[in-house]
């Protein structure tokens, strides 16, 4: 577990710092997210972690959400000149927290809303909607888990769509169908489709407060740049959906329902410190398999091993702002797995008769 406190705390420590007027701290949190995880990535052996690990995971999320909604005002607070940050160590600590907020708040939003107990469950819910992606902690549980790999998820991209057709496209479609889950729940319920038992003014809500705190803090110039970092999240939280079911798609059965979800159906990145940093989130197809399993656990010996990707979470989000890169080393990676399942196993052809080559 302290591998994955070190990953994670280490950057918002670092930003934290910086918003509170230490430079170097800003240029420090910026080369940690931006340079220091991808060349570690590449630098070690891309293995699953198959320990069979059982801790409590309940407090590092709770603390990782808690530090969100302490790093948002601080980084304001740097933003607006309250703290004597020079300009460049401010966009320093801007492009930090967005890559932050993005990469470690929003997966660590993610494992809380996965959460059973009440009060995860609601600090996951306020820490999107601090960010406007408040929909998500509807949608996601509701709609990309039953529908992920099929046309039906706005969050599942189709071979060949380019990141920017994707992102406005899930972003709309996940408001949408998350917004009817809740309305047909309550419709179950006999309840008030628009009265207080719809999450969607909860998330209104606390966006509209965390807004109104970062203009106290810094006016127009505070409202700007917390709707720039909002978007900067979100955009990176929907890429990670965009890179991990990129032209991945479940057969439809005869009886018209889609076949089960399998590990087959997310692209996978075992790379040893960015899935530490995002509690092991790009373990994905086991994540599809077992939703509520603690983020420690992940990588256990009975784990779904699915497609890996050719490179780190964030270093194929990268690839995947430039299109024609992007189609044409995913292009490759597609072809490989069509290329795969159209040659049956050795042991399968042995038993229809095939002999064994030399």
């Amino acid at each position: 577990m302290s591998h994955f406190v070190l990953a994670s705390v280490l950057p918002i420590a670092l930003a934290l710092a910086a918003g509170l007027g230490i430079h170097w701290a800003a240029w420090a949190a910026l080369g940690y997210m931006a340079l220091v995880v991808p060349l570690i990535d590449l630098s070690l052996p891309r293995v699953l972690d198959r320990r069979h690990v059982e801790v409590e995971s309940d407090a590092l999320p709770i603390v990782l959400g808690v530090l969100h909604l302490v790093l948002l005002p601080v980084t304001i607070l740097g933003l607006s000149n309250a703290t004597g940050l020079d300009q460049p160590a401010q966009v320093a600590l801007f492009a930090a927290v967005a890559m932050i907020f993005g990469q470690i708040s929003c997966s660590n939003a993610h494992e809380l809303i996965h959460k059973g107990r009440a009060l995860p469950n609601v600090l996951g819910r306020v820490v999107y909607a601090t960010l406007f992606f408040g929909h998500h902690a509807s949608a996601h549980p509701a709609v990309h888990h039953r529908f992920v790999a099929t046309p039906d998820d706005p969050n599942s991209a189709a071979e060949g769509e380019s990141l920017y057709r994707f992102l406005p496209r899930a972003w709309i479609g996940s408001f949408r169908a998350g917004l009817r889950v809740e309305v047909a729940r309550l419709r179950r319920k006999g309840a008030a489709v628009w009265g207080a038992g719809n999450p969607f003014w909860g998330y209104g809500l606390f966006s509209a407060l965390a807004l109104t705190a970062s203009a106290s803090i810094g006016g127009w110039g505070g409202i700007a740049a917390h709707l720039a970092l909002g978007l900067l999240a979100s955009a990176q939280l929907l890429t990670s959906d965009y890179v991990q079911h990129y032209g991945l798609r479940r057969a439809r059965l005869a009886d018209g329902r889609y076949e089960p979800v399998g590990p087959e159906h997310s692209w996978n990145a075992p790379d040893a410190f960015s899935r530490l940093m995002m509690l092991n989130a790009p373990l994905h197809s086991e994540h599809h398999l077992h939703p509520t399993r603690p983020f420690p656990q992940l990588g256990r010996p009975e784990g779904a091993e699915g497609p890996v990707l050719p490179y780190s979470l964030p270093i194929m989000a990268g690839i995947a702002c430039i299109p024609p890169l992007w189609k044409r080393v995913m292009g490759r990676e597609l072809e490989r797995l069509s290329l795969a399942a159209a040659v049956p196993p050795l042991e399968a052809q042995l038993r229809g008769g095939m002999t064994e080559p030399a």
